[in-house]
C-alpha cells in the first residue's frame, strides 16, 4: 500500500527558505516519478515539480523554476522540495503525488495515481 507523508510547511517570509519533505513508503523511489503539486487558496490544483529517478531528469512549472529544487533521499525514501526566494503567490497547500515510472515526465495531474494529504505553506512578512 502506497502512502504518500508530506511535512516541512509553516509560514515563511517573502526572500527567505523553506524545504518541505514526502515520505513515501510502498514504493521504491527509483521505479516512480515523483512529483510536487500546489493548490493555492481559492483555485485549481497546479503542477510545480517532478522528478525520475530511472534518468535523474527533472521538470518545473515556469512559475517556480529557478526558485524552487526538487531533490530526493533514496536512502530515506522521501523526496523534496527546497523553496527558495518564495513570494506571497506561493502560498498554497503543497501536495506529495506519484505515478509509476513510464518514460513520461509531467505536471498533468491525471498521470499521476498516488497522493499525499499536504501541507500548508504560507508566504508573508
Amino acid at each position: 500500500q502506497v502512502q504518500l507523508v508530506e511535512s516541512g510547511g509553516g509560514l515563511v517570509q517573502p526572500g527567505g527558505s523553506l524545504r518541505l519533505s514526502c515520505k513515501a513508503s510502498g514504493l521504491f523511489l527509483g521505479q516512480y516519478v515523483m512529483a510536487w503539486f500546489r493548490q493555492p487558496p481559492g483555485k485549481e490544483h497546479e503542477g510545480a515539480s517532478c522528478f525520475s529517478r530511472t534518468d535523474g531528469s527533472t521538470y518545473y512549472s515556469d512559475a517556480v523554476s529557478g526558485r524552487f529544487t526538487i531533490s530526493s533521499d533514496n536512502a530515506e525514501n522521501t523526496v523534496y522540495l527546497e523553496m527558495n526566494r518564495p513570494e506571497p503567490e506561493d502560498t498554497a497547500v503543497y501536495i506529495c503525488a506519484a505515478v509509476v515510472a513510464d518514460g513520461l515526465l509531467n505536471l498533468f495531474e491525471s498521470h499521476y495515481d498516488y497522493w499525499g494529504q499536504g501541507t500548508q505553506v504560507t508566504v508573508s512578512s
